[in-house]
């Protein structure tokens, strides 16, 4: 068995950081690893110790951002920090297991998968996002990742033609917004900030395969027929986790997160729990919404983190 772990580690080493389209590997099945290289036992979770698993179970999640984060708008208009994906990906796999990011973005899942040795790939459909995947991939530096992450520029309705079935221990995973980043910035949290956001649209791209496009019905339907298709990539009681806000929009209230939920069980996930990620330590100058009037929660000082499984 350490022979075959060896071997499968060596030919995930081979792989390259990234796959553009026309590269060789583009669509084609990825001889990357995704058996435990720790030695916990088959039914445990995780890797953690039992206090570390204590702190996880409270429902409100704080984290704080790095150096090595990604926080210019202009390069990417929708980031989490590095330590939020650290934190699931260490709750929901173990070490030299296979994480998979299906809009992966700026690549911070990759980031976290690697300084955590776990072999992982992410997919975007822009090719700027997949090579600023490589190159922070490339200046993160971890002398004890033994493990593949990978960037791939491609549709995230294409991923089961990368993967074998059963073979993700988890999804993770920040997806678009529907089209609800495509209008104008106006709010007043933003207007004293110096990062260049009033007034402007910070949408991914035009691409009419692109999520962020699509009305909310429309996306919901979306998503719910891309995780459908990578319900049989993932093994039995391994955890989906997906990061939504819920925002407003014209006075109403768009529940990004009771669409997903209500789409996902359709699409045979079940959902185990729902965590806040509270952003309140993160976000500075907040404007006054609504008032005396109109009472408004602030969408932007938290988030939601839905935790689904595929049940056996």
């Amino acid at each position: 068995m350490a022979a075959l772990l060896k071997s499968e580690e060596e030919k995930s080493e081979l792989l390259p950081a990234m796959v553009l389209e026309g590269d060789p590997l583009h669509g084609k099945l990825l001889p990357i690893n995704s058996q435990r290289s720790c030695d916990c036992k088959p039914s445990h979770l995780n890797c953690m110790t039992a206090k570390e698993w204590l702190k996880s179970q409270l429902g409100v999640w704080q984290f704080y951002y790095e150096k090595r984060d990604v926080r210019d708008k202009k390069v990417h208009p929708a980031t989490f920090p590095i330590a939020l994906a650290k934190k699931v990906i260490e709750l929901f796999s173990h070490s030299g297991e296979l994480v998979l990011d299906p809009f992966v973005g700026s690549g911070t899942t990759l980031v976290a998968a690697s300084d955590l040795n776990r072999n992982a790939v992410g997919f975007d459909l822009k090719r700027e996002y997949v090579q600023l995947c490589s190159e922070r991939l490339q200046e993160n530096t971890n002398m004890f990742n033994h493990a593949a992450q990978i960037s791939i520029q491609d549709d995230a309705r294409n991923i089961s033609y990368y993967l074998e079935e059963e073979s993700v221990s988890l999804i993770w995973t920040s997806p678009p917004y529907a089209n609800l980043l495509n209008r104008k910035r106006k709010n007043k949290s933003r207007r004293n900030r110096k990062n260049e956001q009033l007034g402007k649209i910070e949408q991914y791209s035009n691409d009419e395969r692109d999520l962020g496009t699509l009305a909310l019905d429309g996306y919901s339907e979306a998503m719910g027929d891309i995780f459908e298709r990578l319900l049989p990539l993932l093994r039995p009681k391994g955890h989906c986790v997906i990061n939504v806000p819920d925002m407003w929009w014209e006075n109403q209230r768009i529940t990004i997160h009771v669409s997903l939920v209500e789409e996902l069980r359709k699409r045979g996930f079940e959902l185990r729990n729902i965590i806040i990620w509270d952003r309140t330590n993160v976000v500075n100058r907040i404007g006054i919404f609504g008032w005396p009037s109109n009472y408004i929660t602030m969408g932007v000082t938290f988030e939601y983190l839905l935790d689904f499984w595929r049940p056996e």
